[in-house]
């Protein structure tokens, strides 16, 4: 009787991916994966350990099942990811219940960690970050037309409140043609809707190959017949070229859709948080892409309450999010990261002012996004079909503008059965909060 095995994916699609092919080596190797930890004989959890909020997740989760493992319910546990890689021997004594408490270099190896804990081995070990798998087989986990490609690993921006470069190494590109097989793979496999993610995709292909490759690579992405969308997030202004710009708006299959993490528009902000813009270049980029590409959906995420701002400064940042007019925003209170440069700063502020400041933010922006929904209304609009609610007797799924599991959905009616999956042109009748209403027209 084959051995059960549940695994949980925490935190970003970055570790979805490697979820990903952890699940693939393990049911190639004869274990059969399921969705439920009640059903599991080995329970692996796959941590995020970036701020505050995912570290307690990632804590919650492992006590949940730890709970489940008292019981006799679940028999084995490891643990892997970024919370893992982050704190090492220090999680593995934490959670004293972890059968093994591994590495992300170490997840290649998972059917042998495996193998080993389940004839009764205890296992703490970390192979070096530079291990980690740029490539490999996949078990898709998402819906079926749907995929993320993961051209990179690490990070080497270095921004001073962000623990990401001393958890998963320095930048590293997956090369082009393992990258563009890989696209292949997907898309035979099914996938129409692909998602390019890194920690920054624009960064992409400088170390290999002495010059950022990002338009390239997207341009050849957009040849692969059976892709339809192709979405590409994070990407840091200071990179955005104007070649990058030009494959964005001559390319029908890359959606007119940018996830442009700033983080602040303050001057002395970003150059104590290491980034590389200004205000006025952001302001300049947000402009030139507005007008090159008309209808781009431009997606940010800010940091409120950074060590030392001021209300002046937020003030300034307010202002910002008003004129600019950002379709899609969403905004953290600043984390105090150990191991962080930033962490160490004079005048870090009180939780309640930090929080409070993102609150505001994202009121103002509840008003920007309803506005930009408004306008929406008694317009044509692509979407693919994501699911049927039964309760609300429509089918939902998403937009060009929308982005998987971090933007709205869009509700509608249809004359005719749709399948998961299926592309269909909607007349949008009306707005719900962040939502939108229709009905399929073609």
């Amino acid at each position: 009787m084959a051995i059960k095995v549940g695994m949980v994916s925490l935190g970003c699609s970055k570790n979805l991916v490697d979820s990903e092919r952890m699940l693939k080596k393990l049911r190639m190797h004869g274990y059969e994966l399921v969705t439920e930890f009640g059903e599991s004989d080995v329970a692996v959890v796959n941590t995020c350990g970036f701020i505050q909020s995912a570290k307690e997740e990632a804590i919650e989760t492992i006590l949940e099942i730890g709970r489940l493992k008292e019981e006799g319910t679940v028999k084995k546990l490891i643990l892997t990811g970024c919370l893992t890689e982050r704190y090492r021997e220090e999680a593995a004594a934490q959670f004293p219940e972890a059968d093994a408490v591994i590495g992300i270099g170490d997840n290649k190896d998972i059917v042998e960690i495996l193998d080993k804990v389940l004839h009764g081995e205890h296992i703490v070990r970390f192979a070096p970050k530079s291990e980690m798998e740029l490539d490999g087989e996949r078990i898709i986990s998402t819906l079926p037309f749907f995929s993320y490609l993961k051209i990179a690993e690490g990070c080497s921006n270095c921004c001073t409140y962000c623990a990401i470069p001393m958890i998963r190494g320095k930048y590293r590109s997956v090369p082009m043609e393992t990258a563009l097989a890989e696209a292949r793979q997907l898309a035979q496999a099914g996938v129409t809707e692909l998602c390019v993610i890194a920690q920054d995709t624009t960064r992409y292909g400088e170390e290999l190959y002495g010059e950022g490759k990002l338009p390239e690579l997207l341009t050849k992405l957009c040849q692969i017949e059976e892709l339809r969308w192709i979405r590409v997030l994070y990407c840091y202004p200071e990179r955005i070229t104007d070649a990058l710009i030009d494959v964005m708006a001559r390319e029908e299959k890359l959606v007119k859709y940018l996830d442009i993490p700033i983080q602040h528009c303050n001057d002395d902000i970003l150059r104590r948080m290491n980034r590389k813009s200004t205000k006025a270049e952001l302001i300049a980029l947000i402009r030139k892409l507005r007008e090159r590409i008309p209808g781009i959906v431009l997606r940010t995420t800010l940091i409120t309450g950074f060590p030392g701002e001021t209300e002046e400064q937020f003030t300034e940042l307010s202002e910002f999010v008003q004129e600019m007019r950002f379709e899609r925003l969403g905004c953290f209170a600043y984390s105090q990261e150990e191991g962080t440069k930033a962490a160490d700063f004079p005048e870090q502020l009180d939780e309640e002012t930090k929080q409070h400041r993102a609150d505001i933010l994202m009121e103002q922006q509840a008003e920007i996004s309803n506005a930009y929904n408004a306008q929406q209304v008694d317009t044509v609009m692509d979407a693919v079909v994501e699911g049927f609610d039964r309760w609300a007797e429509c089918y939902f799924g998403r937009t060009k503008a929308d982005a998987p599991d971090i933007d709205g959905k869009v509700f509608f009616t249809s004359e005719h059965p749709l399948q998961v999956g299926d592309y269909v042109k909607l007349h949008i009748t009306e707005t719900l909060d962040y939502d939108l209403l229709g009905e399929v027209i073609a």
